[in-house]
């Protein structure tokens, strides 16, 4: 048991880096530019500052004021700035929001596993997979319906 506690903040990282993967999969095989390494290494990264802020908090305590919460937000925050960077208008259509979302959820999964909440960061992987993948079709099928009826659409007679 001393051995797994030994070697849990290396699981972890592994963990997060999974599930980051498995939702840049997605975004890979959608053609988009933030992928597999772009995802696995968000989540891995928000795991790791989660991960160091435990343990330092726990090393110091009573030393030092500090809170792992903060730095969560702070994670949270950054992260926010490179979801900006791959939301791009082009003409007159907007590109890369949900990239962006992805990855935001990503680093709320590192986050997730950071704090050792591994059930709910493997859930909330798989709900993104979901949105990623099956949701795609439903709103491409509801888009499609969309624009037949406003096709169809003759307008008011005057």
């Amino acid at each position: 048991m001393e051995l797994l506690q030994e070697y849990m903040p290396y699981l972890q990282l592994i963990l997060a880096l999974a599930l980051g993967v498995i939702l840049g999969l997605e975004r890979t095989f959608a053609g988009k530019v933030a992928g597999v390494r772009t995802f696995g290494l968000v989540s891995m990264g928000a795991c790791l500052l989660i991960i160091s802020s435990v343990l330092v908090n726990q090393n110091f305590i009573g030393i030092t004021n500090f809170d792992p919460m903060r730095l969560a937000a702070g994670i949270i925050t950054g992260i926010g700035f490179i979801g900006a960077g791959l939301i791009i208008l082009k003409e007159n259509k907007l590109e890369g929001l949900t990239t962006a979302a992805g990855l935001w959820v990503s680093c709320g999964i590192g986050i997730a596993v950071g704090f050792k909440l591994f059930g709910l960061a493997v859930f909330a992987a798989f709900l993104a997979f979901l949105t990623f993948t099956l949701m795609w079709f439903v709103e491409d099928k509801f888009r499609k319906t969309i624009q037949k009826n406003a096709s169809d659409y003759q307008g008011p007679e005057i």
